[in-house]
């Protein structure tokens, strides 16, 4: 695994979902875009699974001219994109042996959301830089999905509660509670989120920058931010995804 490598994928993430917001009505910032462009342009390696639209077209003003011609709905829009950054993405999570994170990023870049949004790409954009900040993120993630959702369904709940008692309105409310269901496996799973929630807000306590710490408690590694951003990131999307479900039955 190369920081270089990492620093790339980590702008990849960035680029897919600066393009995805700015072409489905979104604002992206136009100085990132062409920072992220020019580094891919100098990275030989990048460069030839670089799509070519962003060879072309030099800043957001370009892409846009581009894009909104191409294809008329956002739907289209967003499909077209994760293809043709997949190449570009697929490259450099095998270059770094980091866990794939599109799927996420495919849910949560898009869900109507934007403090959604920002905590995903706070908590990306943290894991090599800022592991720390990046943990802290990574719980605040799950907690603005679970309040997201409960707000969707006009579920009142205390803003001040805790990310497990959240957690747990939210399953209930979808059906994803453990004792809403009778097969063991399912039942095994759906704890095992729990678990994880559970473990994320622990986490977060004892490893992230939102309280001080003890000279015994060691800082996390990238490898750890990386892991709780990813587990964070499964398990919202999956909590998005299936409130979509249910709201469209």
């Amino acid at each position: 695994m190369t920081g270089k490598a990492d620093e790339l994928l980590v702008k990849a993430e960035r680029l897919k979902l600066t393009l995805i917001s700015h072409a489905t009505g979104g604002h992206g910032d136009d100085g990132e875009y062409q920072l992220i462009r020019a580094a891919f342009l100098r990275d030989p390696t990048a460069k030839l699974v670089l799509p070519r639209f962003v060879h072309s077209c030099r800043n957001l003003g370009d892409f846009w001219a581009f894009i909104k011609v191409k294809f008329p709905t956002y739907a289209q829009r967003r499909a077209y994109l994760a293809e043709e950054l997949e190449p570009l993405l697929s490259k450099l999570e095998g270059a770094t042996g980091s866990p794939a994170v599109d799927s996420s990023t495919e849910v949560l870049s898009v869900v109507d959301s934007a403090h959604v949004q920002e905590a995903w790409q706070k908590a990306m954009d943290r894991r090599l830089s800022d592991p720390e900040g990046a943990v802290t993120m990574a719980r605040t993630l799950l907690e603005t999905v679970c309040k997201f959702i409960l707000d969707e369904q006009n579920i009142e709940y205390d803003d001040a509660a805790e990310l497990p008692k959240l957690y747990r309105a939210v399953a209930e409310s979808l059906n994803l509670a453990p004792s809403q269901h009778t097969e063991q496996i399912v039942k095994q799973i759906l704890g095992g989120c729990c678990s994880v929630v559970e473990g994320l807000g622990a986490f977060r306590s004892r490893s992230g920058d939102a309280h001080g710490k003890s000279k015994h408690v060691g800082k996390p590694k990238p490898r750890h931010a990386a892991l709780a951003v990813n587990l964070a990131g499964s398990v919202s999307s999956f909590l998005i995804e299936t409130y979509l479900a249910k709201a469209g039955e």
